[in-house]
């Protein structure tokens, strides 16, 4: 990347896309004559970084963000018990009803804009599940932790509490952090989403040590940097990285997510 580049575009086109075997999650065969189904296979997976089968080592990770997979499962279908360790992990929901069962005893049901997050620390296991009759989307995003074998944790927030509707709605800081959010992880991030309407627009300023990635979840925003002039239309699934220090202007119509951490040399998309 330029060292006088602050947005890295990374296009929908770019994205790995997965439709695993159904069986292999505990599912029943594909429901071919649901009317309420939007794709044929019960779960399909963007991928943005190195991920199951999809290896890319000049794209395995972003800074403390090592995994970003945008979900879409099918009704009455979903991911059965696995295990996780060593991951802070944080799920927003775009849309649909996503219930969550773990080991250390929750279980819940989340809808639109909802944040929910483990520390999985020294082991957990859980489910997640599509068990309505719309189909589910979810954002879910794995972080490298400051340390391993942290407790295990749960907790989230239903999306009708974070006011999100034409500004940043903070929703994920640092446990040390002094903001006030209802997820608390223990790496050096902080997490935004916004409903943004026509032409409205909202700033993010990155300091000169700090880098961000940009995710369009729906509509039509733009982005525009102060420094370069650049300014980078994005469409639903479409990302972006972003370096500081710099000013930028996002634009609506759109639903975004950013994810704002400290910069590191290393990490970011080489293949593009």
């Amino acid at each position: 990347m330029s060292s006088t580049q602050t947005i890295k575009y990374i296009p929908d086109s770019k994205l790995a896309v997965s439709e695993p075997n159904p069986m292999w999650f505990g599912n029943g065969p594909n429901d071919e004559n649901n009317p309420k189904w939007t794709n044929k296979n019960w779960l399909k997976s963007r991928f943005h970084f190195s991920f199951a089968e999809y290896s890319n080592p000049r794209n395995t990770n972003f800074g403390v963000l090592r995994v970003m997979n945008d979900d879409l499962v099918q009704p009455e279908r979903g991911f059965g018990k696995h295990p996780h360790r060593n991951a802070e992990i944080c799920t927003y929901v775009v849309h649909g009803q996503l219930t969550h069962q773990d080991s250390m005893g929750t279980k819940e049901s989340l809808g639109r804009g909802s944040i929910q997050f483990m520390t999985a620390g020294s082991g957990v296991t859980h489910s997640e599940h599509n068990l309505h009759k719309e189909p589910l989307r979810f954002i879910q995003m794995w972080f490298t932790p400051e340390r391993s074998e942290l407790k295990p944790n749960y907790g989230s927030m239903c999306g009708s509490k974070i006011e999100r509707k034409d500004k940043w709605g903070h929703m994920v800081s640092h446990v040390e952090s002094k903001a006030k959010t209802p997820v608390k992880v223990h790496c050096d991030m902080n997490m935004f989403a916004s409903e943004l309407s026509e032409k409205k627009e909202l700033v993010l300023n990155l300091g000169d040590d700090r880098q961000a990635y940009f995710l369009c979840i729906e509509g039509t925003p733009t982005l525009e940097s102060e420094g370069t002039k650049k300014k980078q239309a994005f469409n639903k699934h479409d990302a972006a990285e972003l370096y500081g220090g710099d000013k930028f202007t996002v634009t609506g119509p759109g639903h975004v997510i950013i994810v704002e951490m400290k910069k590191e040399k290393n990490g970011g998309r080489s293949d593009i």
